[in-house]
């Protein structure tokens, strides 16, 4: 593939254009010339940044959709994929000149508007997120009924990042940032390996030039080095196994070094240099039958050293995306290499995943597409879907069994109670407990590769809104927000009628058909969080009252008493009654900043967590209530231990990005634990912003933040 890219990468002319084009179509129907034609003409006056004739594009787009799918309708629709946004076709005239599949197609790519460039906004600004985001959603919601749109799509970018040189610096940027956080990850969710790994160096080499140069140099001056090691371990194997008499038939055996942006990930994951990366080299064994596979790996294990925590078995359980492949990695003489082995049919599936369908034509039932359907988030808002999709697409996989051995696959890093959303919503939603290879385990403790989960669940759900900071997958927070969500409007509603029957010495009931004539009934659940809005909720029932027994501005002069504000400790009370004393249940720990609600019993309240199952029972049975925030709340405590390397300055750079992320240092600790390379150093802070996850990702992006606390418990004051 690197020669064809090479090729499509120089190609500046119609002609070339064209010859690579039937270079991957030996045999081609008169739908191509078609498609063709009409590309042609429709774009004939058109010209790329680069200068040449803008239908070289859609001519490469559709070389490279052959190369990985070798289907004709696919490439009828790469030709075309522009020509319903940037010329005088419309759908219409596509539908009446070619088939219903191939305008469909069509259809799905228009979908997807591009961002433009000048509609791309500065890799630096805010907007950035909820740019890639939309274009994200509209990729996948086009798709949805047809993933050779997803196909095309990929091709087309990957032609545009093949010629990113004919933009300024700025936009090809932004552009290989859209393709490392959304294209690659859907390439790798697809299966195709080869688009993946080439989207992602181009991307990189684009974006940290001078970290891809150092990798780039280092493979280059020891390419020599590298291959002799390479070429005596392949034949160390060769000979391992035909000493053996493992395989009979032919089988291919190839050795290969990590791409660069793998080697990079890895390097910043580890905190470590190119010449410690240890599995730089990889040796893949290529057999017929699956069988074979695993007399392969007996035969390396029973002469090589395995590193067993490094083994997997993708054969036995298949990745989503249809991937099997036993990956093991073996001590050498001259270091560690991973070997992967497969059969022939599992290596095209590898290369070119779901496209491998349409390429080979022999089916792949392996194939199964329900995280994409699993990526159709009911969110309006655009930066929640990308943050959604982003865990089910940028993650590692692990596979984890039900005790009946259904398997399910869930991002590295998942919980019990993703484990338990995934079985089904009400499952996660109704946990309580869980049980780990048999050993009794909190439903926020991480899964491991071939962990057995069973979960235990109770008769009513459960809510725990803080959790989804903690789990991994989309449908677990889905599945808290949205119902944590439903929950706290509920319990506000509750709360508004009665505060306002407590305030008006009335019974709930007799509140509610007030409510319904003010015609306030849709928005009364804000009044048990919005003060100005209970104020003139107040004021209009008052209004309601007082045309009914006594003029309004008389009502409180006749046995109610005037509402008032009042602040006790940490908390600011809205109402009439006498307040001496604040109290907490034993029931629910609240901290700073949580939604609470107060409770007025005999001259005290008592505070609880919103979402307490005792204040939710209180609240139904109309307890009296009366209006609650905290007060002064606006900065959070948290205790942060970061990993700084032992050099000169950085304790003074840390210390400066806090002080430029707003953050008052309260205390610091050095040196809590050491290595060579690094201490670790505990710091609290006082920080305006109070969600955890928000302050966690902007620490992050300059420091390996190893933990980050909350040290907001209003208990503790």
């Amino acid at each position: 593939m690197d020669v064809f890219l090479k090729n499509i990468k120089n190609c500046r002319d119609i002609q070339t254009a064209k010859e690579l084009l039937f270079g991957q179509l030996p045999n081609y129907s008169s739908a191509i010339i078609k498609a063709l034609d009409v590309a042609t003409k429709a774009h004939a006056d058109q010209q790329r940044k680069s200068g040449e004739p803008y239908i070289v594009h859609p001519i490469l787009v559709a070389a490279i959709t052959a190369f990985v799918s070798n289907d004709e309708i696919m490439v009828q629709a790469a030709l075309l994929h522009d020509v319903v946004e940037d010329t005088e076709l419309n759908i219409e005239n596509i539908t009446k000149e070619f088939s219903d599949d191939v305008a469909h197609l069509v259809e799905g790519l228009t979908k997807i508007i591009a961002i433009r460039d000048e509609k791309l906004v500065s890799s630096q600004s805010n907007e950035k997120l909820l740019s890639s985001a939309l274009s994200f959603r509209k990729m996948l919601i086009a798709s949805i009924q047809d993933v050779r749109v997803l196909v095309i799509k990929l091709c087309d970018r990957l032609h545009n990042m093949l010629t990113i040189d004919a933009l300024d610096k700025d936009k090809q940027k932004r552009i290989a940032e859209e393709t490392l956080v959304v294209y690659a990850p859907i390439a790798h969710r697809l299966g195709i390996s080869r688009l993946k790994n080439t989207l992602e160096d181009l991307s990189f080499e684009v974006i940290y030039p001078d970290d891809y140069k150092i990798i780039s140099d280092y493979l280059e001056s020891n390419h020599q080095n590298i291959q002799v090691k390479l070429n005596s371990f392949i034949s160390k194997v060769k000979d391992t196994l035909n000493n053996d008499g493992v395989l009979t038939k032919d089988f291919e055996i190839f050795g290969r070094v990590k791409h660069h942006y793998s080697i990079y990930l890895k390097m910043h994951r580890k905190g470590i240099d190119i010449d410690e990366v240890l599995d730089l080299l990889a040796v893949r064994v290529v057999v017929d039958k699956p069988i074979e596979c695993y007399e392969v790996l007996g035969s390396m294990h029973l002469h090589f050293t395995p590193l067993i925590s490094r083994f997997k078995d993708y054969i036995a359980l298949p990745k989503e995306n249809g991937y099997q492949t036993i990956h093991t990695t073996l001590f050498d003489e001259q270091g560690i290499v991973e070997i992967q082995i497969r059969t022939k049919q599992m290596h095209k599936l590898a290369e070119y995943g779901v496209a491998a369908h349409w390429k080979y034509k022999d089916g792949y039932s392996t194939i199964k597409l329900g995280w994409l359907e699993g990526l159709q988030y009911q969110n309006e808002s655009a930066e929640e879907f990308y943050e959604l999709a982003k865990g089910d697409l940028f993650s590692e996989d692990i596979s984890v069994f039900s005790p009946k051995g259904d398997n399910y696959t869930l991002p590295k890093g998942s919980v019990v109670i993703d484990f338990a959303y995934a079985v089904h919503s009400q499952i996660g939603a109704k946990a309580i407990g869980a049980l780990v290879n048999k050993h009794k385990v909190s439903l926020l403790s991480p899964l491991k590769n071939g962990d057995i989960v069973r979960i235990e669940t109770g008769r009513e759900s459960n809510f725990h809104c803080s959790w989804i900071d903690s789990v991994k997958t989309s449908r677990a927070k889905e599945g808290i927000r949205s119902r944590c969500k439903a929950r706290l409007k509920e319990c506000d509603t509750y709360s508004a009628y009665n505060i306002l029957a407590t305030i008006f010495d009335y019974k709930v009931q007799d509140i509610e058909p007030i409510i319904k004539e003010l015609h306030l009934k849709d928005n009364i659940y804000r009044t048990a969080t919005q003060l100005d809005f209970l104020k003139d909720t107040i004021y209009k029932i008052a209004e309601n009252i007082g045309t009914k027994e006594v003029r309004s501005w008389e009502l409180f002069k006749k046995g109610y008493k005037k509402p008032f504000a009042k602040t006790i400790e940490l908390f600011e009370f809205f109402g009439n009654k006498s307040i001496d004393a604040v109290e907490f249940d034993y029931c629910c720990h609240p901290k700073i900043n949580d939604q609470i609600v107060a409770f007025w019993e005999n001259d005290k309240v008592i505070v609880h967590h919103k979402l307490c199952k005792k204040a939710y029972q209180m609240m139904r049975e109309n307890a009296p209530m009366v209006y609650v925030s905290w007060k002064n709340s606006k900065l959070s405590r948290y205790r942060l231990i970061i990993s700084l390397q032992n050099q000169k300055g950085v304790l003074a750079q840390l210390l400066t990005t806090l002080s430029k992320l707003n953050l008052n240092l309260i205390s610091i600790e050095l040196g809590i634990q050491r290595s060579d390379k690094a201490e670790y150093c505990q710091i609290d802070v006082e920080s305006m912003e109070s969600k955890k996850s928000v302050l966690e990702s902007k620490i992050s992006k300059s420091y390996k933040l190893i933990e980050i606390i909350s040290l907001n418990d209003a208990y503790s004051n």
